[in-house]
């Protein structure tokens, strides 16, 4: 992994400078350039074209400076993914240019590099941090990206629950956290959903739980699910359905990034997360499709689907978030082949009856280009997941609305929560965009911080 402090640079001597310059300005841009300099824009076929870039050479064959065109309004990612290819050095932006802290942001995902098995990649351009951005704030978004990014990204077999909770230790003891895990006891301790997906893999599950701030500070907890590998169980996943189940743990990255980017910030709240951590395995002792299990709320659920397994370690989180009535309840997991279908892998659904804090969400994505989408709590749905032998039937034999009918689910376990908003993501970018290389992905993540930073601020 690169670290973005060494691409964000806060001095600027000997850095190359990049014109941005919009494409209907082009032909007074060029008519400024030296004759020879000129020449070679012509040459290569510069015409400021949206995401273009082109060095400039000076007399000794380095860069002079160069020349980039300006991006659509709808990706401020675009540049920082056309200067990737710059050749190794520092380079600064002159002038004015739009949302120079997203640029400055993008600049640094897009020089991501995971190499924990591989020679890494060659060192990216290094990038002045522009006038009157806070690098320290884009470093805190970089930095909680990338370690999103590294734990999607690493194989189940270095990353199973022992793994996930010395990442969560590592987090809580750079902040001073106070982190507790309950493992080996999980049916005593009350988390019986948890102990029953979890018992068939020899690696242990278990629950997670830290808490960071004052206690009379307004509370905001965070859920994430770990599976950190989803066989499907006995209703076994196929092959290409278990090529990427090493992400299945992503809802537990992302609220340890977003957990990050709230104690480095030292925002003025109390924070809790909590992380249901286990390995949907196959063996004799594994549970059934049929069974009925009993939740630590005390709602009983009927197993239509053992691969249904992530909102059933939820629910049992969740209710233990919920004993204590938290002002702001999140929780994110990869829940759902549903919402891919509903929005594809770019755009993550989000699920919450509170229309206010709605509103707050999808404008923060738009502010931080971090797109998310509402979908609705259709309530009539409920019957989807009805059973005629216990509370609810984790799956229901419908194969609508999959990703309602799931965050339905999760909302029967949240009764004092003054708040709670559930993120179903794919945490996985299939195809490389600006600012989003191929592999895991943080989605959401940075609208949630700048929602919770706003809410909270005061």
């Amino acid at each position: 992994m690169t670290d973005p402090e060494t691409v964000l640079r806060a001095s600027s001597r000997s850095a190359a400078p990049i014109s941005v310059i919009a494409a209907a300005h082009w032909p007074e841009a060029r008519a400024r350039l030296a004759p020879g300099l000129r020449r070679w824009a012509d040459a290569n076929g510069f015409k400021a074209q949206a995401g273009r870039v082109l060095c400039l050479p000076d007399a000794a064959g380095g860069v002079e400076r160069v020349l980039a065109g300006a991006a659509p309004d709808d990706d401020p990612f675009l540049l920082a993914k056309a200067c990737r290819g710059l050749p190794d050095g520092l380079y600064a932006f002159e002038g004015e240019v739009r949302r120079p802290d997203l640029l400055a942001l993008g600049w640094c995902l897009e020089s991501y590099d995971f190499h924990r098995y591989r020679k890494p990649a060659p060192p990216p351009p290094r990038l002045v941090c522009p006038a009157g951005v806070d690098r320290e704030a884009v470093l805190r978004a970089a930095r909680a990206s990338y370690l999103v990014r590294d734990l999607v990204n690493t194989p189940a077999s270095d990353m199973g629950p022992d793994e996930l909770e010395q990442a969560a230790r590592t987090v809580a003891r750079r902040h001073r956290a106070r982190l507790r895990v309950v493992s080996g006891r999980l049916l005593e301790r009350g988390f019986p959903m948890i102990h029953a997906v979890g018992k068939a893999s020899p690696r242990a599950p278990r629950l997670i739980d830290f808490s960071w701030g004052p206690a009379r500070a307004p509370k905001v907890t965070l859920v994430g699910k770990g599976v950190c590998f989803d066989t499907g169980g006995l209703d076994i996943k196929p092959s290409s359905g278990m090529a990427l189940m090493k992400k299945d743990m992503g809802g537990a990255a992302h609220v340890l990034g977003l957990a990050q980017m709230i104690m480095a910030a030292g925002l003025k709240l109390r924070l809790r997360v909590l992380i249901p951590a286990v390995e949907n395995a196959i063996s004799g002792n594994a549970f059934r499709p049929g069974d009925v299990l009993r939740s630590r709320k005390g709602l009983t659920v009927e197993i239509g689907n053992t691969d249904a397994e992530g909102r059933l370690i939820l629910g049992d989180a969740l209710s233990l978030a919920d004993e204590e009535a938290p002002d702001l309840l999140i929780d994110m997991a990869t829940l759902t082949g549903a919402a891919r279908v509903a929005l594809g892998p770019d755009l993550p659904p989000f699920f919450t009856d509170d229309d206010a804090l709605a509103a707050a969400i999808a404008e923060a994505g738009d502010a931080v280009n971090d797109p998310v989408w509402r979908l609705p709590l259709w309530r009539p749905y409920t019957r989807l997941f009805e059973s005629p032998v216990a509370d609810m039937n984790n799956a229901g034999d419908s194969g609508f609305a999959g990703a309602i009918t799931a965050a339905l689910f999760l909302r029967r376990f949240v009764e004092k929560a003054r708040a709670h908003v559930h993120f179903d993501v794919f945490a996985w970018t299939p195809q490389a965009r600006p600012g989003r290389p191929r592999g895991g992905e943080a989605q959401a993540m940075r609208a949630l911080f700048e929602t919770i930073r706003r809410r909270f601020s005061a």
